[in-house]
């Protein structure tokens, strides 16, 4: 096991890389914890948490909301949770994020950890203080900035990983590449998803990469002033195509990337080349880059997009590439903004 801290401004973020679960109970008291995760790994682990306070919830983006929120916090008022309570999130990244948020406002705050059980959430959900959930079809329009207390990374819990999930998690990868790291990006145009799945060193030192680059940008603009808008390449596009098309988080912030590519080579002067080269490595990582069912829902993209929390008056920042592993916020106006959207989807 290799443990590393990560320091912000209120406290210091403990992870627990290439642990076992049942390191668990030596963090946090089997009493005072209370699990939150989803139906389906609870029944795939079961035994795993035989002996822990459980509360499931139904998986999928669709249940990110508050309802869902108010769902668990009657379940912890019926367990009779106080505010010695700590909770548990151990899911994706609709578990981090509600687990998070419900742990923050509950009794107005008590103390949460994760462990990540997808690649979505290992290297990003589950990373930066981000917790909240959707309003209707907004991304993440309600929540909180709260680090957790520490993270836990067993990465047997992969294997029960669909195929689906693991590539839908390697956009964030690529994502993280593109703006900080042309080795990384290097690195994932030399192997394969089979690669990493098949090569448990692989995949540990790829996610243990992975959550230095967000640490690091996190750590250095908790509240996002500044340098954390980078983390959302591909994100602003993304946002709105997935939940008007109902794509997994990974797809759309692929196909949203593309776009951010496309616009930077308008803007920035992105070399054309270089967009290529991430078209190819998404194509590679088999993450679509267009969109599936065609174009006849490009003005309910467009009013989502226009309640996108990047949004200041009549212009958006919007994430631009310089060259790979080299980006910058750039605010765009809205005019010209729906003009280059309808260039490039």
């Amino acid at each position: 096991m290799d443990k590393q801290h990560y320091k912000f401004s209120t406290k210091t973020v403990d992870c627990y890389f290439d642990a076992v679960f049942s390191f668990l109970e030596k963090l946090v008291s089997k009493e005072k914890a209370v699990i939150i995760t989803d139906d389906n790994i609870a029944s795939i682990y079961a035994e795993k948490f035989t002996g822990w306070k459980v509360i499931a919830i139904k998986p999928g983006e669709k249940n990110k909301q508050q309802s869902t929120v108010d769902h668990v916090i009657n379940q912890l008022i019926k367990i009779q949770a106080d505010r010695e309570t700590f909770i548990i999130g151990i899911g994706g990244g609709v578990i981090t994020d509600i687990a998070g948020y419900t742990a923050s406002v509950y009794m107005r705050g008590v103390k949460f950890a994760f462990v990540p059980t997808s690649i979505l959430a290992m290297v990003d959900a589950a990373i930066g203080g981000k917790n909240g959930v959707d309003v209707g079809m907004y991304k993440n329009l309600v929540g909180v900035i709260r680090h957790s207390e520490f993270l836990l990374y067993d990465y047997s819990f992969l294997k029960t990983l669909p195929q689906e999930e693991w590539i839908n998690g390697f956009a964030e990868i690529i994502k993280h590449a593109c703006i900080k790291d042309e080795k990384l990006f290097e690195r994932l145009e030399n192997n394969s998803l089979e690669n990493f799945r098949e090569s448990p060193e692989k995949i540990a030192d790829l996610i243990k990469r992975n959550v230095e680059i967000k640490y690091k940008v996190v750590s250095n603009d908790e509240f996002e002033a500044g340098e954390r808008k980078l983390l959302n390449f591909g994100h602003t596009l993304g946002h709105a195509i997935e939940n008007i098309y109902q794509l997994p988080h990974g797809n759309a912030v692929s196909i949203g990337m593309v776009a951010a590519c496309k616009i930077s080579e308008e803007m920035n002067d992105f070399p054309t080349v270089d967009s290529e080269r991430v078209i190819d490595l998404l194509k590679k990582y088999n993450l679509p880059v267009t969109l599936p069912f065609g174009e006849s829902r490009r003005g309910a993209v467009w009013e989502v997009l226009l309640m996108d929390k990047k949004k200041s008056g009549d212009a958006i920042n919007f994430i631009l590439l310089n060259k790979i592993g080299d980006a910058i916020v750039k605010p765009v106006s809205l005019h010209q903004l729906k003009d280059l959207i309808n260039q490039v989807l």
